[in-house]
């Protein structure tokens, strides 16, 4: 008896490790990031512009379902709700807004200075959105005295899956190719899902209170800029911008 209690543990011990932990790597590694051309140079801040604007919502609010964490005591007895339609004073929040063309290769940028982060907290990702530059890395925190799997699913870079069996645990991924957006899920807790932009510089961010998003420090020119949602798509709007320049964007979603 004891001989096969003994078996049977080491098996699902290796079970839980093939399931829970490892980096599951797959898909592309070679950059596809913007390379900077030799003439490149730094953005004059005397010339530099401003993008500032809002992601709007039009039509009734959308409800966001309860979630049920009971199967896991150690997420707490709070309510929770989903954060895929956040709506706050008639404007979207956690949409990724960001340049997507006209800067092409001629401009160089300082490595970021913050440290991009994803935390699990009472079973949830902290923040929902979350923005990355290219080969920066990105690091995933678990603050829950429970174990959480983190498993990212790009397709343009490669696949991870990570066991935190720990509180306090984390690790750090870098994606070395831009792409947006990546989903992250946990694959113990299926309620569990956050979204990451990776671009290769540093005009993006996430729509927050109100709906509200700013780009700074733009070098003057024409630009792409493109907002993207995680279920509700992408709208894109052209804009071009003058030296020591400041432009209103508008963006609106709706349900399908």
């Amino acid at each position: 008896m004891f001989r096969t209690h003994k078996v049977l543990g080491v098996a699902l011990a290796v079970a839980l490790a093939a399931a829970c932990g490892g980096s599951g790597e797959s898909g592309k590694s070679a950059s596809s990031a913007r390379k900077p051309a030799p003439d490149a140079k730094k953005v004059d801040p005397a010339t530099a512009a401003t993008i500032k604007g809002k992601v709007l919502w039009e039509g009734k609010e959308p409800a966001n379902p309860v979630i049920k964490m009971g199967s896991d005591p150690a997420c707490g007895t709070g309510e929770l709700h989903a954060e895929t339609y956040v709506v706050d004073q008639g404007g979207l929040k956690n949409v990724f807004v960001y340049v997507k063309d006209g800067l092409g290769n001629k401009w160089l940028f300082d490595p970021p200075t913050d440290a991009a982060t994803i935390d699990q907290k009472s079973c949830h990702y902290v923040p929902h959105v979350v923005g990355v530059r290219a080969g920066s890395p990105l690091e995933v925190i678990n603050s829950d005295a429970t174990l959480h799997n983190v498993h990212g699913m790009p397709k343009e870079n490669r696949e991870f899956n990570q066991g935190q069996p720990l509180q306090g645990m984390s690790h750090k991924v870098t994606f070395e190719n831009p792409e947006v957006l990546i989903p992250f899920k946990c694959d113990v807790h299926s309620w569990m899902n956050a979204y990451v932009g990776v671009v290769d510089h540093p005009y993006f961010a996430v729509s927050g209170a109100g709906g509200a998003f700013e780009l700074r420090g733009l070098p003057p020119g024409t630009y792409t800029i493109e907002a993207v949602h995680e279920k509700l798509g992408r709208q894109t709007q052209s804009v071009t911008l003058g030296e020591k320049d400041s432009k209103e964007l508008t963006f609106s979603f709706k349900m399908p």
